[in-house]
């Protein structure tokens, strides 16, 4: 097991600069997941930390040694890409053992390591298969177990899910988490699926144009976003995001919404947030935030999510599964005051 430090990390092609002066720490046997959409930078800070991408500025440390000038074989560290990357002529035996190739060990002592992995990943019966002879779940398995087999000090996951149909990604997610729980080695993992995100890590960082938005636990990034993008980025559906201004210590929205304000703020444009899973149908009597009507209900099984026309903003609701309001009703919404958000509106920044 191993710590992980980024220190002010550059990446640079030509006169572009892609990343911009990354910083984080990753402690000893953390979960760490990066998430983020399609070219915001994580993947390239994975490389990087492997050697595979040439640092342009900054450090990358692991364990308290800079090892920006050190070869991938060099940094102790072992991982699974996107597209399995395991070798189709071989059993499973040799592709695991592969990652052996260059160890110096007895044939007995590589033999034991390769059982030991196998029955780690429940592949003992598989051993003598070829790639060709598993289902996609378990060619993932292979990789990570030729990852494994090496005791590195930490593994780097390259979105090693996204090949995957929604029952097998449901599946491996389990594994994977197991074999941390089990293992304690430290991860960094690369996914652009927030689910996977909330579901595997110990801490998030999201990325986006090259920055880091926010480092926190999944609870954190999800109940305190620190701006607009995290706020709508962790949740699906969205958070619900009303433009409105502020009078006084009250934010209005379109004349149909009005929220107090918790503290004080010199932003006189305020955009008002609620998730979806907040935002709830109320009786008649009931104390109200908004109503309007339902213009469109998607069934999801445990719940109802409706989408409600409230003056000028469609916001998302949810309701139970079985008794919801349908298409064309009138609704009453409310969310409890500590579910309700609040952004700068020029500088998206969180102002609660």
């Amino acid at each position: 097991m191993a710590t992980v430090s980024l220190k002010n990390l550059t990446k640079t092609y030509g006169k572009t600069e892609v990343l911009h002066g990354i910083d984080l720490e990753v402690n000893d046997g953390e979960f760490v997941v990066f998430v983020g959409p399609s070219g915001c930078g994580k993947s390239t800070t994975l490389r990087m930390l492997a050697g595979l991408e040439e640092v342009s500025a900054g450090e990358v440390m692991i364990d308290g040694a800079v090892v920006n000038n050190l070869e991938p074989k060099e940094r102790n560290i072992a991982m699974v890409f996107q597209n399995y990357a395991i070798y189709p002529h071989m059993s499973v035996r040799k592709n695991i053992g592969f990652g052996l190739h260059t160890a110096k060990l007895p044939k007995p002592e590589k033999e034991k390591k390769i059982e030991e992995v196998a029955a780690l990943l429940s592949m003992t019966d598989l051993l003598d298969r070829r790639p060709s002879q598993l289902s996609g779940g378990q060619r993932q398995r292979v990789a990570i177990g030729r990852a494994m087999v090496r005791d590195p000090s930490v593994f780097l996951f390259d979105e090693p899910l996204s090949n995957l149909d929604a029952q097998l990604r449901t599946q491996m997610r389990l594994e994977i988490k197991k074999l941390h729980q089990r293992v304690g080695t430290t991860i960094i993992f690369v996914t652009h699926d927030q689910v996977e995100a909330m579901t595997l890590a110990d801490r998030i960082v999201i990325m986006k144009d090259g920055h880091i938005q926010q480092v926190g636990s999944p609870s954190e990034v999800f109940q305190s976003p620190k701006n607009m993008f995290v706020a709508q980025f962790i949740g699906a559906p969205s958070m619900n995001m009303l433009p409105g201004q502020r009078s006084g210590n009250t934010v209005k929205v379109d004349d149909q919404i009005s929220v107090e304000l918790p503290i004080e703020t010199k932003s006189d444009s305020i955009t008002v947030g609620i998730r979806p899973s907040a935002l709830v149908p109320v009786e008649d009597g009931a104390e109200t935030l908004m109503e309007g009507s339902v213009t469109l209900v998607e069934p999801l099984g445990t719940e109802t999510l409706l989408y409600v026309q409230v003056g000028d903003n469609e916001v998302i609701a949810s309701a139970p599964g079985r008794q919801h309001p349908q298409r064309g009703d009138f609704v009453r919404l409310s969310a409890e005051a500590d579910e309700i958000h609040f952004f700068d509106s020029h500088t998206q920044e969180s102002i609660r």
